[in-house]
């Protein structure tokens, strides 16, 4: 299961589908730059990585530029709709949003937006080119690739409650098997719209009134007023310093600072000198989680709605604090309840010859996201905004024009002032988590990227519905079993699941030398590649 890891100079591009990543290399082949190249591999991936992203969903950029060695973040996520308040579900005698269906389409999709709002600032290609291999692929079709079937199967009852998704995915009435042509029409006609009118199209013209229609006659939320108004925000990146590089996320709404309150944590512990895959080290890594957790759930909303103490809890002298009051001595388990969340989403990153770099990640927030797509668009909607609270007191709690709690988060490392690695994952609860492994497989047990995507993994929490709490790890080793065993007697909950199990999300990454030299790695758990020169 472990990929080739290739390697350049000039170029790198990886993604979790390998037709996503050959449209980026083609890009970047033709002229275009690194940003150029994101929006390409954007919108391909949004075709052929459906179960995952598409342009009714989110999405986040990290955007390195050479020229200025600065690092800037694009928020391009979704805020709910006007009508959208705590009372409109409570009349109907809802104690919380719906997971699936047109009343969890709550915010207005973010992607297309930011796909613009990265191209027309930094792009050099015209803008239909970037779009022009996605609707081809939407159009002529592409082959059901591995994960995408095993997502339609596990979803097979939701995807034949909507009829666009059923002309989609079924064929007499039977899901589409692995290796069959996938055409989404109506997708790709709606990306010819897009190719032609750019983001207008979306978010104020005939396709928007459609979408709205659709959603209004069918019991939903949002208005035209809603996509007139939307917008994407260019944002400072949050960053601590770990091993002598600088880690840069996004900030709120995004969950990124959790993964940075787990390095200055971690920084206390000498982690190098445990044992990788021993029960010390994943004992010390869960710990950490639960505190960064705990803090994470506290306050993160909307920065536009509360006030989130970031210089507080991303402060050396508070991680400190939090070590501090983990038990000392004989190794113990801390309590923890985590919130289910769920993890559909795809990484990528790419970095070009001039040095330019984007880390983006995207998502529909569930597998196939609301499972409702406006008939005649083909636009499935995410259903992010069924992650709302209808708890008057719960820091996340459904306002009208708000963004949500975002579990989406891409990191960029930077080694003085230039990217040294671009890293991301699938995963939700296990995003920082699965990120957090990959940085300290790299930064403190010397791994490249693909052995560090490649190093078996933890995720605690609940994810994708379940109901457990427990501590996951894969069962890939002989000594698993007993690492189980010993982290059960210290008061973890352990599940042994199997190994290279989707659970543990997608990640894929970059990574760059001292000497400019360029690995690519794609995780072996979904259908990516890496392409460089």
């Amino acid at each position: 299961m472990n990929n080739v890891m290739p390697t350049g100079y000039r170029a790198m591009v990886t993604s979790p589908h390998y037709l996503a990543s050959a449209v980026g290399s083609s890009i970047l082949q033709k002229g275009g730059n690194a940003f150029d190249a994101a929006v390409a591999v954007s919108a391909a991936l949004a075709v052929v990585y459906p179960h995952m992203t598409g342009i009714g969903g989110d999405c986040f950029f990290l955007a390195y530029t050479a020229k200025d060695r600065r690092v800037m973040g694009l928020n391009g996520s979704g805020r709910s709709g006007r009508q959208a308040n705590i009372g409109v579900y409570k009349e109907k005698g809802l104690q919380r949003i719906p997971d699936r269906g047109v009343e969890s389409a709550v915010t207005v999709p973010g992607m297309v937006d930011a796909w613009w709002e990265l191209w027309s600032r930094f792009g050099r290609l015209p803008w239909s080119e970037l779009l022009s291999a996605a609707a081809d692929y939407a159009e002529r079709g592409f082959p059901v690739s591995r994960d995408l079937y095993r997502w339609m199967c596990r979803d097979e009852s939701w995807i034949k409650r909507n009829k666009t998704l059923s002309d989609v995915f079924l064929d007499r009435g039977r899901l589409l098997t692995e290796g069959s042509r996938l055409v989404q029409t109506d997708l790709a006609a709606t990306l010819r719209m897009l190719m032609k009118d750019g983001k207008d199209a979306f978010y104020r013209g005939e396709l928007m009134e459609a979408m709205v229609r659709a959603i209004q006659a069918d019991g939903g939320l949002l208005t035209k007023e809603d996509f007139l108004s939307h917008r994407s925000d260019w944002v400072e990146p949050v960053s601590t310093l770990y091993k002598g590089t600088r880690v840069c996320q996004m900030p709120p709404n995004s969950q990124g600072f959790s993964l940075l309150m787990m390095l200055n944590m971690l920084e206390h512990y000498e982690l190098s000198k445990v044992k990788r895959n021993s029960a010390e080290f994943y004992h010390v890594v869960t710990e950490v989680v639960k505190k960064a957790f705990h803090y994470r759930d506290l306050y993160l909303t909307d920065p536009d709605f509360a006030h989130i103490p970031l210089e507080q809890l991303l402060s050396k002298e508070w991680a400190k604090q939090q070590i501090g009051q983990l038990p000392q001595g004989a190794m113990k388990a801390a309590d923890f309840v985590s919130t289910p969340m769920g993890q559909d989403t795809a990484y990528a990153a790419v970095v070009d010859e001039e040095g330019n770099a984007v880390s983006f990640i995207q998502s529909l927030y569930y597998d196939f996201g609301s499972a409702y797509v406006p008939e005649g668009t083909g636009v499935l909607f995410q259903n992010r905004g069924s992650y709302f609270s209808l708890d008057e007191r719960h820091p996340n709690v459904l306002q009208p024009g708000k963004r949500t709690f975002h579990t989406l988060m891409p990191s960029m490392v930077l080694r003085g002032e230039k990217p040294c690695l671009l890293l991301g994952t699938q995963g939700g609860e296990g995003r920082p988590q699965t990120s957090l492994s990959l940085l300290t497989g790299v930064l403190d047990y010397g791994c490249s990227i693909q052995e560090a995507i490649a190093l078996p993994r933890w995720v605690y929490g609940r994810t994708w519905g379940q109901s457990s709490d427990a501590l996951k790890l894969e069962n890939r080793e002989l000594a698993s079993v007993a690492v189980a065993a010993r982290l059960e007697e210290w008061g973890h909950q352990v599940e042994l699941v199997q190994a290279w199990d989707g659970i543990m999300g997608q990640a894929q990454g970059i990574q760059i030398d001292e000497n400019g030299l360029l690995s690519g790695a794609a995780d072996p758990r979904g259908d990516g590649l890496a392409i460089g020169w």
